[in-house]
């Protein structure tokens, strides 16, 4: 594998399930172990608790680095968020 995938993938039909807990470790992790990071998929995947492959984690990756392109483009918008919590 080459690491690349087809531009013609569909990145939802790809994706696995995560789970949110997931996503916070997978986010924690990747923040630790940055770009440059030797072997950064096998550390972020053992990061999680080995939940994930490397290669499942690497796909997430991409496909997080995908929406943020498009968000970034214009092409999705970005979302709206309510910014009057419960706290105020």
């Amino acid at each position: 594998m080459s690491g690349s995938r087809s531009s013609s993938s569909h990145n939802v039909n790809m994706a696995s399930t995560w789970s949110k807990r997931e996503e916070k470790l997978f986010e924690e992790a990747l923040a630790y172990y940055g770009e440059g990071t030797p072997d950064r998929w096998h550390k972020v995947s053992r990061a999680m608790g080995g939940s994930k492959t490397a290669d499942e984690v690497r796909r997430q990756y991409e496909i997080l680095e995908d929406d943020v392109k498009l968000i970034e483009s214009g092409r999705v918008p970005f979302p709206r968020y309510n910014t009057q919590g419960a706290w105020n």
